[in-house]
């Protein structure tokens, strides 16, 4: 569980370290289960954060700093840092914390002339420094995606989006090429969406900051002395079933929400049962059993098969993150496995690969529509509904069932599969 607030750059961090490793992390940032301010200061949250800053929940990861997040959880599956590259990040992370703490030039803040221009000087100094550093490398350690890249990233973000207009970062090309490389990056992109770089310097509104000065003091006002009110016999308060001891706090208040509703409670029944299919898949022979009791039972009416296919195969580059991908899809779609069913496969080997995949889902559309939470990674491939009746249908399914087959549509030897069930 990941305490923060609503574009918290620090939150960021984890949220796209856990992309990389799939590591499932819930995140409460706003009422009732979080309100910066009042939540962070209650008894309950200080005896797990005694400072009362955000961050995740110590027994779920295991280590936690004060920048927002813990490193230990996800390093091994995203590398580890070098000796030269912890320097790098060390001595220009660190760097970069100060500039925009002391750098405010948004509309709604004040800040003194002198302080901006070392800000600004400042910035610029690093910048170089990093650029340097960046001219013979892909990224900050290595040829991959490091914990390194995603931290300095995520301290950058705002500067790139408020400050740092085209003249002003300019000069640092390699530091753009290397800032757009990683929010290019599915990881990033699932959790930053499209970023917008700043196209003019923000500037200090003395009008502005009046106004929300005025407004400040409108919100607080003076409180006046109340008459006494009169006291109202207690209600009978209904009895409610005591929380399981096992749970947290937010467990709880998350338990004892309603309900959501099922996104295929529109759909008429359909006599096809996918847990039955999904039994014969698991326990009895492909070939032989499962898919023969598929073609059998699948309901045309109530059921739909789909070919997908990742959008951006020049980006694939070990096998082994490629399937991180595959499996990291799987585990947000984890609330639709009762209505699906899927077979991915990665093709190829290190730096030339696809991934591609047969879907079987409930109703005639994607059903990842009808859930925001389903919505993180299906816009990275391509869609394509397949008609049960016809022969290349039937090749796809049995090939993608039984990863056997020729494959002809790939043009790339298999190499492992996953299955959502």
């Amino acid at each position: 569980t990941l305490y923060t607030y609503p574009e918290n750059w620090r939150a960021f961090k984890a949220l796209i370290a856990a992309q990389y490793s799939g590591a499932r992390l819930r995140v409460l940032s706003g009422p009732p289960h979080f309100h910066f301010g009042h939540t962070n200061r209650t008894p309950q949250f200080l005896q797990k954060f005694p400072v009362g800053k955000v961050g995740p929940e110590p027994r779920n990861l295991g280590a936690w700093g004060g920048g927002g997040f813990g490193f230990q959880s996800w390093t091994p599956k995203i590398g580890q840092f070098q000796v030269g590259g912890l320097e790098v990040f060390k001595g220009l992370g660190v760097v970069l914390g100060s500039p925009p703490q002391c750098w405010s030039p948004l509309p709604n803040f004040w800040c003194p002339h002198q302080a901006t221009e070392v800000a600004k000087e400042e910035v610029k100094r690093v910048l170089g420094v990093l650029d340097g550093h960046l001219k013979t490398r892909t990224f900050l350690v290595g040829e991959r995606v490091s914990l390194a890249d995603i931290s300095l990233v995520c301290a950058l973000l705002w500067l790139y989006k408020q400050v740092l207009d085209p003249a002003f970062r300019g000069p640092f090309g390699n530091v753009n090429r290397w800032f757009l490389t990683c929010l290019n990056q599915p990881q990033f992109k699932a959790v930053l969406g499209e970023v917008q770089l700043c196209q003019r310097m923000a500037q200090f509104d003395a009008k502005k900051f009046a106004e929300s000065q005025a407004r400040k003091d409108k919100e607080t006002p003076k409180k006046e002395k109340e008459p006494p009110k009169k006291e109202k016999p207690p209600k009978k308060e209904e009895k409610r079933p005591e929380p399981d001891e096992d749970l947290d706090e937010c467990e709880q208040v998350l338990a004892a929400e309603p309900k959501a509703k099922d996104p295929f409670a529109h759909l008429p029944k359909s006599p096809f049962v996918l847990d039955e299919f999904k039994r014969k898949y698991s326990n009895e022979d492909t070939l032989g059993v499962a898919l023969p009791h598929f073609w059998e039972h699948f309901d045309r009416e109530g059921w739909s098969l789909w070919y997908c296919q990742y959008r951006y195969p020049e980006e694939l580059s070990q096998t082994f993150m490629s399937c991180n991908l595959i499996t990291g899809m799987f585990q947000r779609l984890d609330k639709l496995r009762k209505n699906a069913f899927a077979s991915v496969v990665l093709f190829g080997s290190d730096h030339d690969s696809s991934i591609s995949g047969v879907w079987v889902m409930r109703g005639q559309e994607l059903a990842f529509t009808l859930c925001p939470d389903w919505q993180v990674d299906y816009e990275s491939y391509t869609w394509r509904k397949l008609d049960p009746d016809s022969a290349e249908c039937r090749t796809l399914v049995t090939e993608y069932f039984l990863w056997e087959g020729e494959f002809r549509h790939v043009g790339k030897p298999f190499n492992q599969g996953k299955i959502f069930k």
